[in-house]
């Protein structure tokens, strides 16, 4: 029987995981709506891409399934924002 009780650590962190990795949707979705990103430092993503796929090293090296699920899901969504950013740049000129 599998026992699938968590204690309020877990819960914590699946918490924290869902609020992480969902975060730039609403910004995603701004810019599938509007089809523009003139106002995304690609700087600060670069930064932030290097913490999730180190966060996803670190989650894997723990064997931590939240950590790993969570920051794959941000690193994700921002691939996904930066690729269109990259896109509706070259569309507006």
């Amino acid at each position: 029987m599998i026992d699938i009780q968590m204690d309020i650590t877990q819960l914590i962190g699946i918490g924290a995981s869902i609020g992480t990795g969902i975060s730039l949707l609403p910004q995603l979705i701004k810019i599938i709506r509007e089809k523009k990103a003139e106002q995304l430092s690609m700087g600060m993503m670069a930064v932030l891409l290097t913490g999730l796929i180190l966060w996803i090293i670190y989650g894997v090296s723990k064997d931590d399934w939240i950590i790993i699920l969570s920051n794959a899901v941000s690193l994700l969504l921002n691939v996904a924002i930066i690729l269109l950013s990259i896109k509706y740049k070259k569309e507006s000129h």
